[in-house]
């Protein structure tokens, strides 16, 4: 044993013990707790010093020395980290389960198309070189013919089988939140496709579809949608879903819903179907404005004073009223500092109403704001006069500027309803998911079934997406970024299976990949 022969490598050192010799790497840290330099050694594997020769301590490493070296053997590698990932997540929140009772037959690759529309997001006709490429839950190619077909199969009864046990499982644990987005299309063969009012300045020419949702608030998860015709409005929507409902097993069910749904009829088929909930509800409507009157006064005294956030105090009260024959609560909200803003929006609308009426082109989701706040007369001589009603208007600056109200049929105190209400930020998050990073500001399926299909793939890959993002705001490391960028980071993980006994193995897991594995439950072996 001569180390004449061997070159001990840089950064590294040689311990001997019992005749052998172990090669070490040596790295350099900063101990913050002594405020010096230390270093610390990872054993690399025993080492022969006369042939240089290292036989790796870790089993991955001797694996791949050993098959490297064998005749005939060969290795084929898949991306694996994404899989891990999903596969685990998808096990963890009871999605697996819930596809596979629903899909027997096709639930692999059903769950195979929804893991690459959560990695790509691309068109599913991409899906074959990604299933060649990538473990996936059915671990064959998918060719493009073959996605046809599967669109083909999830039939209707499949698919509302699956929603009615995604959505018990969910809603016996917490309450949902009810929202709609619209989607755009270029296709004409499809009776859901209508010309609509356009969120998030879509274009105003494309007919649309819309989405009808429910999410879990606690959770965060998809929990059920529905599509719609695009012009349907947000109110009719709500009564249209609780329809719907019905040919579910439907469990009892807590809703969350913004003031874009309120109307009587919505409030009598909550109440019908013995639906708890909590309703935004527009301050100017006449009962409303009966129950503020009698809080005007009062309202500003400091026991009804609450700190709602670091920034935020309000003043809160709770009026118990009857709605027919059902007990409901009517929670008043008010902030000096909404009421500056809140008079700002309304002079900004009016000015907008006024070219309206003028031009002859009013929108009906303005006809509320016509008759309350203008004076309109037409004469013979000087035709159509359109002049603001003033005295309507300072009324709002004075009485009603600055609050907002909610209603629920729960007993519960101001202060807990309005973090109930607050919570159900996460629909935005979700629908931007789904436009976004799901691709789906444009439909490109002209066939209604077609599109039910897409759609319910798409939904399953939202859910994946959610979880993804609710599971990482709870990691300092991870916090910050997307679901997609955090499957992104687990691409560099890889599967390799060699032929004949040399079995498989997966790379090395850097620090980034270790923080996703551990945040997620994920065991990074083969």
């Amino acid at each position: 044993m001569t180390n004449a022969v061997f070159q001990r490598p840089k950064g590294t050192t040689i311990h001997r013990k019992d005749g052998k010799s172990y090669l070490f790497k040596v790295e350099s840290y900063w101990d913050k707790e002594k405020k010096a330099p230390r270093n610390r050694q990872f054993c690399l594997g025993r080492i022969d010093e006369e042939t240089g020769v290292l036989t790796p301590s870790n089993k991955k490493a001797r694996t791949a020395q050993r098959a490297a070296v064998a005749p005939g053997v060969t290795a084929t590698s898949k991306v694996y980290g994404p899989y891990l990932l999903l596969s685990n997540l998808s096990k963890d929140i009871g999605l697996t389960r819930v596809i596979r009772q629903s899909f027997s037959d096709v639930s692999d690759e059903l769950l195979s198309l929804a893991f690459f529309l959560a990695q790509k997001g691309d068109a599913l006709s991409l899906s074959e070189a990604w299933s060649q490429s990538h473990k996936h839950p059915f671990d064959k190619p998918i060719a493009s013919q073959r996605v046809s077909e599967i669109l083909r199969r999830i039939g209707e009864n499949d698919r509302q089988r699956f929603l009615s046990l995604w959505l018990k499982q969910l809603s016996e644990k917490e309450m949902m939140c009810f929202d709609t987005t619209s989607i755009s299309s270029y296709a004409s063969a499809n009776e859901y496709l209508k010309p609509g009012r356009h969120r998030n300045n879509e274009p105003k020419k494309l007919p649309q579809v819309n989405l009808a949702m429910l999410f879990g608030q606690e959770s965060g998860l998809p929990a059920y949608y529905r599509e719609l015709p695009g012009n349907i409005n947000d109110v009719i929507s709500l009564k249209t879903t609780i329809d719907s409902l019905d040919f579910l097993d439907k469990p009892s069910l807590y809703f969350v819903l913004d003031r874009g749904f309120y109307s009587e009829s919505n409030v009598d088929a909550l109440f019908a179907n013995r639906y708890r909930f909590v309703l935004g509800v527009p301050s100017g409507r006449v009962w409303v404005r009966n129950i503020l009157d009698q809080y005007q006064n009062g309202i500003h005294l400091p026991k009804y004073r609450q700190i709602t956030g670091k920034n935020e105090s309000l003043f809160m009260v709770s009026h118990r009223f009857q709605w027919g024959n059902r007990r409901a609560y009517l929670h008043l909200y008010h902030s000096a500092s909404k009421a500056a803003e809140d008079y700002d929006k309304l002079l900004t609308r009016l000015a907008q109403c006024k070219v309206e009426l003028e031009t002859e082109d009013r929108k009906d989701y303005n006809a509320e704001y016509y008759d309350r706040y203008f004076i309109i007369k037409r004469t013979p001589k000087r035709g159509l006069s359109v002049k603001y009603n003033d005295d309507e208007i300072t009324k709002y600056r004075n009485q009603y500027a600055g609050f907002f109200c909610i209603m629920t049929n729960m007993k519960m105190s101001s202060l807990d309803v309005l973090e109930l209400y607050r919570k159900k930020d996460i629909v935005e998050k979700s629908f931007d998911d789904l436009k976004n990073t799901l691709d789906m500001k444009r439909l490109r399926i002209h066939s209604s079934e077609a599109m039910k299909s897409r759609l319910f793939i798409q939904f399953l890959a939202l859910i994946l997406l959610s979880a993804i993002r609710i599971r990482a705001k709870k990691v300092k490391e991870l916090q910050y970024k997307s679901a997609r960028e955090i499957i992104v980071a687990m691409e560099t993980i890889t599967l390799i299976t060699y032929s004949g006994r040399y079995g498989r193995i997966i790379t090395e897991a850097g620090p980034q990949q270790k923080t996703i594995a551990e945040a997620f439950g994920v065991k990074l072996e083969a």
